[in-house]
């Protein structure tokens, strides 16, 4: 609905929201996100998941993880997760979003956002990584992972931090609903 330029909140469609969980590979954050959503759609919320690793065979199914590449991916999965939001559906980003600008481009353009930072020490993700990303690293095969080649810039003041080494990921999962509680309801 356009009104000379103003946002129209329609009523009957409710007021969603965007949850972005960020931390290095391997750090926990898909598994987190996979207590949380059931846990979401409990409270009678439309959720989507944006796993980077899904669209990303959408949006670059050869990636190169340039920094060129990597703009333009987490800029067109911040405007994939505004243009759900908009459409009241709660948005997840399950993605590492190395970048502090990558986090804050969709904290700017989804007014109603949550920074979930998990926390975890580079040499426990390393041992916990069934991907092989570190593998890949330490052979040279990539040259840019993050938190080993490339740097992981954490949230400085996220919304809420959960260290994976000492809380379980249903725990993670509820003091997230509890925290969308407290500041969307």
């Amino acid at each position: 609905m356009l009104n000379a330029g103003r946002s129209v909140v329609c009523m009957n469609r409710p007021q969603s929201f965007a949850i972005w969980v960020t931390g290095l590979p391997a750090s926990g954050k898909s598994t987190i996100v996979s207590a949380l959503k059931p846990q979401l759609e409990a409270m009678g919320l439309a959720v989507e998941v944006l796993e980077s690793d899904e669209v990303r065979r959408v949006i670059t199914p050869m990636p190169t993880y340039s920094e060129a590449e990597r703009d333009l991916f987490y800029r067109a999965l911040a405007f994939t997760g505004q243009r759900l939001a908009a459409h009241g559906v709660t948005v997840v980003f399950d993605a590492t979003a190395s970048r502090r600008v990558y986090r804050d481009f969709a904290r700017s353009v989804i007014p109603r956002f949550i920074e979930v930072a998990v926390e975890c020490p580079l040499t426990t993700c390393m041992e916990r990584d069934r991907k092989g990303t570190y593998r890949k690293g330490q052979r040279g095969d990539s040259l840019t992972v993050p938190g080993l080649q490339s740097p992981y810039e954490a949230p400085i003041t996220p919304d809420l931090r959960i260290d994976t080494t000492t809380t379980p990921s249903g725990d993670a999962a509820r003091q997230i609903c509890e925290l969308v509680k407290a500041k969307f309801f």
